[in-house]
């Protein structure tokens, strides 16, 4: 006779239903840094954040920049683990040099197995440009760096990448615009209180996680001498919007792991329980994504 008990060897939660994916980038998301940079669990977060803005948007490079002409080198900063890069280069021509920039390599690939066009390297966007990436670029890449960034620190990052293209080139950021943040329900008599009280708990802690600035990015890009700056916003269908909700709750897992703050650490594994139930149920948290593209003159 079959055993009645399940003997599944993992959980069947939404840790380890995201859990076996491939390496993705890292997002900071504490002023202490307080996760690690190699942690697997990040590297799942972020690659389904990939693969799920990929199905939101439909694109890894906005088409007007790629039909805009020859793209000869492209810099992703951030990088995280060079997930994008990789995605990238798939659409572009071979002899296109890929870059990719963090404050920290740890958790991307041995050079070793990278295509010789992909090279990473140490580089922090709040320092100066190094004169030899000045003018190097025709696209730059960023995202996800609303959980990194504090307001006054957005004007200076473009700055940054406005140096770094050459004349003609584009720059396209990436963003969750998380003042559209709501809770949906699958069902009507689902609840999402303690999906609402985890994420006010961090929004306590750091206020990047509702940063300011994301509506605002078109008149920074302009401001900075961007021009032509088109913005594409989407809302991903819901059962696209609630896998992501799915891995984002990893974040909380991964926050309560490892923050220093017993306080904040008790809150969250007291709420994460109630709030994976009401997962369960159907609740998700959602918000609105966009691509802001602009050229440089």
């Amino acid at each position: 006779m079959a055993s009645t008990e399940d003997d599944y060897v993992f959980t069947r939660d939404f840790l380890d239903s995201n859990r076996c994916v491939p390496r993705g980038q890292r997002t900071q998301v504490t002023r202490d840094d307080s996760w690690p940079r190699d942690n697997p669990d990040m590297s799942a977060v972020s690659t389904c954040c990939t693969i799920f803005l990929t199905k939101t948007f439909g694109y890894v490079i906005h088409p007007k920049i790629t039909n805009g002409g020859q793209i000869g080198r492209v810099a992703d900063v951030g990088t995280g683990t060079s997930i994008w890069l990789l995605d990238a280069r798939d659409q572009l021509p071979e002899q296109t040099e890929l870059d990719g920039f963090d404050i920290s390599l740890a958790a991307v690939p041995p050079p070793e197995v990278l295509p010789p066009n992909v090279k990473l390297q140490l580089w922090d966007v709040k320092k100066n440009v190094p004169d030899r990436l000045v003018g190097a670029f025709d696209v730059v890449y960023l995202r996800f760096f609303a959980f990194v960034l504090m307001n006054d620190e957005i004007p200076g990052v473009i700055e940054k990448v406005f140096q770094m293209l050459k004349p003609g080139g584009y720059i396209q950021w990436e963003e969750a615009d998380m003042e559209t943040l709501r809770f949906d329900k699958a069902r009507p008599d689902t609840k999402t209180n303690n999906l609402e009280d985890l994420f006010k708990l961090l929004l306590v802690q750091d206020h990047r996680f509702k940063p300011t600035w994301a509506k605002k990015l078109d008149d920074l890009l302009s401001n900075a001498g961007f021009v032509d700056i088109e913005r594409d916003t989407r809302d991903a269908p819901p059962h696209v919007a609630f896998q992501f909700h799915e891995v984002g709750l990893m974040i909380h897992e991964l926050i309560a792991r490892k923050t220093t703050n017993s306080l904040l650490s008790g809150e969250l594994k007291r709420l994460l329980p109630a709030a994976i139930k009401e997962t369960q149920n159907g609740a998700y948290g959602a918000s609105e994504r966009f691509v802001v593209i602009g050229r440089k003159p």
